[in-house]
């Protein structure tokens, strides 16, 4: 009976989203609107992105932050930045959806479990790539640490590959 609930609320979800797609656009190449930012996240959070109550079995010291950044660095700074809130890249905000600044509120709602299955499995139709082929498990739970220890938005500078100075050590600017 709970497995029949639960995919009564998927197929809901669904539709709610493909009526809010119908009616707030379609097809249309826009940036979403607040009801379908919301409609969008809360499906993600509540049913979509599994993990809701898997642990992190990383502790959260220096080392594991640390390399969570490095691991962070090497992948999601093209995206994210290597603040991880998107400074520096100039097409975060032009992709649909936008790409989100990992320390908003939003992301941060997120459980640990959550961030390492959204990491792990990317996220469908976003920009989201899975990167479990890439990293193997702790390196995750270490990104996940990392996400949750981001510093200062603009502290990092600009990722070199979009022609910023930026450093990916948390010496920089110091």
């Amino acid at each position: 009976m709970a497995n029949r609930a639960a995919g009564f609320r998927v197929w809901c979800s669904g539709l709610a989203i493909c009526l809010a797609q119908l009616l707030l656009g379609g097809c249309e190449v826009r940036s979403p609107g607040v009801l379908e930012t919301r409609l969008v996240q809360g499906a993600k959070r509540r049913i979509t992105v599994g993990g809701r109550s898997d642990q992190n079995p990383l502790a959260s010291t220096t080392e594991n932050i640390h390399a969570g950044q490095r691991n962070f660095t090497s992948y999601c700074m093209v995206c994210h930045g290597l603040d991880g809130q998107n400074t520096g890249v100039p097409f975060a905000q032009k992709m649909s959806p936008p790409v989100p600044s990992l320390n908003s509120a939003s992301v941060q709602a997120y459980t640990d479990g959550q961030l390492h299955r959204i990491i792990e499995n990317g996220i469908s139709p976003s920009g989201m790539p899975a990167a479990k082929d890439i990293f193997r498990d702790e390196e995750i739970w270490q990104m996940v640490l990392y996400i949750r220890h981001l510093p200062p938005e603009g502290s990092l500078g600009e990722p070199q590959v979009y022609g910023g100075s930026g450093c990916a050590n948390t010496n920089c600017g110091n």
